[in-house]
Order: C-alpha cells, then sequence, then structure tokens
C-alpha cells in the first residue's frame, strides 16, 4: 500500500464559510501535510486555503433550488470522475460513486417524523421536492462507509435506515493555538473595551447561522438583568428575532455582528458560549468555546452534548427556564473560571489533527478492502 494516496475529495464550497465547510478545510490541509495529494472537486474553492491541494471546478448548475443542486452536483461529480484514478473518493455531499461519505447533518427521513402526520404524508408522498431528497438520501446510505460527525448522527442513520455496518465517528476537531485559554485571556480586557461590555456584566456569545434551527429566540428570551448578548453569523427569521428584543426592552444589550473573518477577539470578550439549538449534529462552536476555556451551555439533543459532563465542564439546557436560571448562575466569577479550566481540558482531545489521522487510517482500511476484493489476474 503507497504511503501516499491519491484522495478526490467532493464538496460544493471548499471555504470556512459554515461547521462543515470548516470540517473539511481543515482536515484536508492535515491530511496534504502528511503527504497525501488530495484533489478538490467543489463548485467555488478559496485560494489561500487550497495550498498545495489541485482544484478542479463543478458546474454549478440549478443553484435555484437545494434539491436540484444537489442532484446536479452528483451527477457532474460522477462525471468529472469517470475517467480518473484515485486510491480513494471521499465526499460530503450526497453523492453516488464515493468510497465514503460525512454525514454533516440529521437525516432529512428523521426531520419529516417532526411533522403532523398529515403533512408529514404530504411532504413523504406528494412533494416531488421531498422525493428527490429521499432518493439522495437513500442512495446517500448504501455508501460502502460512512462517516458522522458525532453519536448522534451515527444513532440517527441506525434508527432510520438501520445500518450500523461500516458507520465510523469522526468528531469535528478545534484548532488548540487560536482557540487557547491564555491567549484569550491576555485579549479579554481589550477585546470587553470594544465591545463596552463592564466588568460587571455577563456577556453572553452565541455563534452561528440558521438562528430559528439553532435556538437563538430561546437564548434572547433568556437574557437577564446584567446580561449582554452577541450574536455572530448569519442567519434567518431577522424579523422575528428583532420583535422578540423589542418586546423584551433589550435593544440596546443584543448586537448582531454578523459574519466576521476573525472570530477569536469575541471569545476573548465572552464570558460564556450558548447553543441552544433545537437540531444539532455537532457544535464547533461549544468546542470553540470549551478550547478558549469557557464555560458553554448547549442542547442536550446536539452531538457535541456528548463532550459535555453537566456542572464540571460545561452545562446541559434541558428547557428554556433552566437556561435562563443556568445564565443567572453563571454570573458567578468562580464558578465561571471552574467549568471553563475543565472545559478547556476536555477540548485537549479534540484536535483536526486527530480528526485527520482518523480519517487517514479510516483510508487505509477500505483501500485493503478494495485491494483483496479485486479478482486475481
Amino acid at each position: 500500500m503507497p504511503d501516499s494516496l491519491r484522495i478526490a475529495v467532493l464538496v460544493k464550497k471548499f471555504t470556512l464559510s459554515g461547521g462543515m465547510e470548516r470540517y473539511v478545510v481543515e482536515t484536508c490541509r492535515r491530511l496534504a501535510d502528511r503527504g497525501h495529494r488530495i484533489d478538490i472537486y467543489a463548485r467555488e474553492a478559496d485560494p489561500e486555503l487550497l495550498g498545495d491541494m489541485r482544484f478542479f471546478r463543478v458546474p454549478a448548475r440549478f443553484t435555484f433550488s437545494s434539491v436540484l443542486s444537489a442532484v446536479s452536483f452528483a451527477g457532474e461529480t460522477a462525471k468529472m470522475l469517470r475517467h480518473q484514478q484515485y486510491d480513494i473518493v471521499h465526499s460530503h455531499e450526497k453523492g453516488c460513486l464515493q468510497d465514503v461519505e460525512t454525514i454533516h447533518c440529521f437525516s432529512y427521513k428523521g426531520g419529516l417524523e417532526k411533522y403532523s402526520l398529515p403533512r408529514r404524508i404530504d411532504q413523504k408522498y406528494l412533494s416531488l421536492r421531498s422525493l428527490l431528497y429521499l432518493w439522495l438520501e437513500r442512495r446517500q446510505m448504501k455508501t460502502p462507509w460512512l462517516i458522522a460527525v458525532s453519536e448522534a448522527v451515527a444513532a440517527d442513520i441506525r434508527k432510520q435506515y438501520r445500518r450500523s455496518g461500516n458507520v465510523a465517528v469522526v468528531p469535528p476537531g478545534v484548532d488548540l493555538e487560536v482557540f487557547h485559554a491564555e491567549r484569550v485571556a491576555a485579549m479579554r480586557m481589550a477585546a470587553r473595551k470594544t465591545e463596552g461590555v463592564p466588568a460587571d456584566q455577563l456577556f453572553v456569545l452565541f455563534v452561528g447561522s440558521e438562528f430559528r434551527r439553532k435556538g437563538l429566540d430561546r437564548l434572547i428570551q433568556a437574557i437577564g438583568p446584567g446580561m449582554r448578548l452577541l450574536v455572530i453569523g448569519s442567519g434567518d427569521d431577522m424579523p422575528y428575532h428583532r420583535r422578540i428584543i423589542a418586546r423584551r426592552g433589550l435593544e440596546d444589550r443584543v448586537r448582531f455582528a454578523g459574519l466576521v473573518r476573525d472570530v477569536l477577539p469575541f471569545y476573548a470578550a465572552a464570558d460564556v458560549v450558548v447553543l441552544p439549538s433545537r437540531s444539532e449534529a455537532f457544535g464547533m462552536s461549544v468546542l470553540e468555546g470549551m478550547a478558549s476555556g469557557l464555560p458553554v451551555l448547549v442542547s442536550a439533543n446536539a452531538g457535541v452534548a456528548a463532550l459535555i459532563r453537566p456542572g464540571e465542564n460545561g452545562f446541559l439546557i434541558e428547557s428554556d427556564a433552566a437556561l435562563a436560571r443556568q445564565l443567572v448562575e453563571l454570573r458567578d466569577q468562580e464558578l465561571r473560571r471552574r467549568i471553563g479550566e475543565a472545559a478547556r481540558r476536555t477540548a485537549l482531545d479534540f484536535t483536526w489533527e486527530r480528526a485527520a489521522a482518523a480519517h487517514e487510517e479510516l483510508y487505509r482500511r477500505i483501500l485493503a478492502e478494495k485491494c483483496t476484493a479485486e479478482p486475481f489476474r
């Protein structure tokens, strides 16, 4: 087996625009550092992130429809790979020809269960869009190997598709040099001054897009006296969230910073990181907060919740009332210090280097199985 593998990676965007994209970029860069040849098949790629990796542009078709765009991406990459020779084809999108596919979110099929019975019937049997998504997902689940980004996602695959074999769990990592407790602490005073946060005010940080799914409305309603909320990311339903803020009289204590290139100063200014998601396959902002030595509050159903030992290295959100109550308790500086130190120790086990090593080990296993399966010549 060669030391250096030829790997094709399929992803719509090779950028740092979201959690999935960051997972792809960080693991690919470290696999390239290990000497593997990485070819990126994507609709767009940030040249600054490619390094020595080669980029093959996939035509962008049907971008007006998410499901038709997904079908198009699968078809276009299949054509582009038809006459190529790779040791491993790894997709991060719903594709057809890959050896391994990473599942970054809960299944569409499982999501239909949240609807009422009449709407579930409509979505499952009468909606062309849903039928296409379900068809793509069934194809996806037949991939020889799957990688789930959390145990929660692996459990969803078992429940919805009765599949447990050839499913590896490889959580995201965090850059421990960037998100370092001492580095964050050194930036703290300047960062809080920039944000205009008084020393005695609890500064709450929310990082993420898709505001409704990630429970931003829940968090806004939990902001009480002596607290301020900063929101990083680009989300949905802004008028809805603005109305909640106005109704609670929080206009001067909630700020939307939008998308930012450097999130570190905001972690430095924060006292706690909160992610009260309704549905969350993992939750990378929580891991970044932990690495930064901050206490974190996360929904019990999130994938990253598996890292949390309640009251020791973080807190799980069991209800809206519990979220509000826990924020009040976290105004205790000593409690924040103790929980933050334990959170940092937990994060030490979750590096991007570890994630890349897990990918490499799986690739070699897959390649060995492929070689064994080839007929004797």
